[in-house]
């Protein structure tokens, strides 16, 4: 039992770390609350549909960026979607680096938005890791014979 005790704690921690840290925000914590018995693995597989396409926008926005004749109203619109739906899931550090993106957009600046590209994969590549991390948690927590103390 002191090691279910172990990982509920390891699992708290590390997900007040995550906040802390700006990787997440409270819209994850109200996901977390949408999660129950009838389908346990809910924000999992959310952001799983969110890593699938957030990796083709990030993906589209890098062949976008590498025309010859930008259009930016059509980068625009791949950041404003990977905008939304990293807020929508509260990945909060993905989300502040579109805004700054889409400013450059409006600002047509091509250097601003292939560094702001670069943040992104970065945040993006960062929050991945993270949030793997924190499912695996879970599952050892759950592996263990306890349970997930949602929300935190």
């Amino acid at each position: 039992m002191d090691s279910v005790v172990q990982l509920q704690r390891q699992l708290v921690d590390y997900t007040g770390q995550l906040f802390n840290e700006g990787f997440l925000d409270d819209q994850f914590n109200q996901l977390q609350q949408l999660q129950d018995e009838s389908n346990p693995d809910f924000v999992v597989e959310l952001v799983t549909l969110f890593f699938e396409d957030s990796e083709k926008l990030i993906n589209e926005l890098a062949k976008d960026l590498e025309q010859q004749s930008i259009d930016y109203r059509k980068i625009d619109a791949h950041v404003h979607q990977l905008k939304g739906s990293s807020s929508s899931i509260g990945v909060q550090r993905v989300q502040r680096v579109c805004i700054a993106f889409r400013n450059y957009c409006e600002e047509r600046n091509i250097e601003g938005c292939q560094k702001c590209l670069q943040q992104v994969k970065n945040e993006y590549s960062l929050v991945k890791t993270k949030l793997e991390t924190l499912f695996k948690l879970e599952q050892q927590v759950l592996a263990a014979g306890g349970s997930i103390p949602w929300p935190m």
